[in-house]
C-alpha cells in the first residue's frame, strides 16, 4: 500500500531541472519532487505521494494526519516500504 504521507519540507534546490526537496517525516527524512507544488517553500508542509508533494497542507493538519497514521500502524509500514526501495 502506498500512501500518502504529510512532511516538513526542510531544504529545497534544482537538480537537471527538477525542484527536489528534503522533506522530514517524523525522524526520517527523504527526498521528493516538489514540482507539483511550486508554492512550497522551506519550512511548509505537504502531503507526499511515491515521491511527489501533490499539496501543501498546513502544520496542524500535517501533525493530526501524522498521528492518525501513526495510531493505526500505517505509518512504520511504509516507511519502512519505502526504506526497503531505496
Amino acid at each position: 500500500m502506498c500512501l500518502a504521507i504529510p512532511g516538513k519540507i526542510l531544504s529545497s534546490e534544482v537538480r537537471d531541472g527538477v525542484r527536489a526537496g528534503r522533506i522530514q517525516f517524523g525522524g526520517i527524512v527523504r527526498e521528493a519532487c516538489l514540482d507539483f507544488v511550486p508554492e512550497a517553500a522551506v519550512g511548509d508542509y505537504v502531503i507526499v505521494h511515491v515521491g511527489f508533494a501533490i499539496s501543501v497542507v498546513d502544520r496542524e493538519e500535517a501533525e493530526k494526519s501524522y498521528a492518525l497514521l501513526q495510531s493505526m500502524g500505517l505509518l512504520e509500514k511504509e516507511l519502512e516500504s519505502d526504506l526497503e526501495s531505496s
